[in-house]
């Protein structure tokens, strides 16, 4: 029992240890080598993580100012956007959004038979700029811009730590329910970008980007142009100062729940169903005890 209890204690001592192990860029931004993506504290991460209603709307913002310029979100519904456990706006202000939103949906037939196009719907989806491949592709000389609804799930980090050190931080990972790797993905990458160092050879039309594999990818930096204000147009403003860093944060908690908008509901129900579960245990381990009881 002794031996076990020191495994255990030491097992738990690993953990520990990899939990307050930071993983940080082991190689300078200059040097055009690979780049460790830190991990990032977010409020939805581990067990009892949920979704900040502020930092989704603020992250709501940069992506209808900024990405929606190249990106859809074609799984998420306007509606999404109202209920309870995201973004939360007021209903009539998204039926506005919806209404004014640039890409209008390709509806019909109507009664001669044709397809028209009319202003969205909180039902409908909210779709790209681009009408199929093609033609995002001829915009964007060549490149095609991902949808975006998933992409937090479609991505994640690479670890270059040696096995020991990945075992333990696998363990840690799985002991605090830390599943955000898509999320400091988005985060590194939209906060990259940076002058090629010398002697490396930028592709024509490629941008420098240390998060990114090769170190070379197609988007601009998009949130070069300054940052979304998010105080404009508000009477009164008491969130964080808007800023490059502030913009890929809370855009990348947006893009989160975008892939998974059910989070806080489906947390709540786990942990409802844990306690269910755990008091029916106890209920059937007495009534065992006392129906037994007599044979003993």
């Amino acid at each position: 029992m002794t031996k076990t209890l020191t495994k255990s204690l030491g097992f738990a001592a690993a953990v520990a240890l990899a939990g307050a192990v930071v993983v940080t860029p082991a190689i300078s931004a200059e040097s055009g080598g690979e780049h460790h993506i830190a991990h990032q504290q977010w409020s939805f991460a581990g067990f009892f993580g949920h979704y900040d209603k502020d930092q989704l709307q603020r992250g709501f913002r940069v992506y209808k100012d900024v990405c929606a310029a190249c990106h859809g979100l074609s799984r998420v519904a306007f509606r999404n956007l109202v209920e309870n456990g995201g973004p939360e706006f007021p209903e009539e202000s998204v039926k506005a959004l919806a209404a004014e939103w640039p890409n209008q949906i390709t509806d019909g037939p109507d009664d001669e038979g044709k397809m028209f196009q009319r202003p969205a719907k909180l039902s409908d989806r909210i779709l790209g700029p681009y009408k199929n491949e093609k033609e995002a592709r001829a915009a964007q000389n060549g490149a095609l811009p991902p949808d975006l609804s998933l992409m937090t799930r479609a991505r994640n980090t690479h670890n270059e730590a040696a096995w020991p050190m990945h075992i333990l931080l696998m363990a840690r990972d799985i002991a605090t329910g830390y599943q955000e790797g898509g999320a400091n993905y988005v985060y590194a990458l939209l906060t990259g970008y940076h002058e090629a160092p010398a002697g490396f050879k930028l592709a024509d039309g490629m941008n420098y980007n240390v998060a990114f594999p090769g170190n070379q990818v197609a988007m601009p930096n998009v949130l070069d142009g300054g940052p979304v204000n998010y105080a404009d147009g508000q009477e009164k403003y008491e969130g964080p100062k808007a800023s490059q860093e502030q913009n890929a944060r809370d855009v990348s908690a947006f893009l989160s729940w975008a892939a998974d908008t059910s989070l806080n509901e489906r947390k709540r129900i786990g942990w409802q169903v844990m306690l269910y579960l755990l008091i029916t245990t106890i209920l059937l381990f007495v009534a065992k005890k006392r129906l037994w009881a007599k044979f003993h």
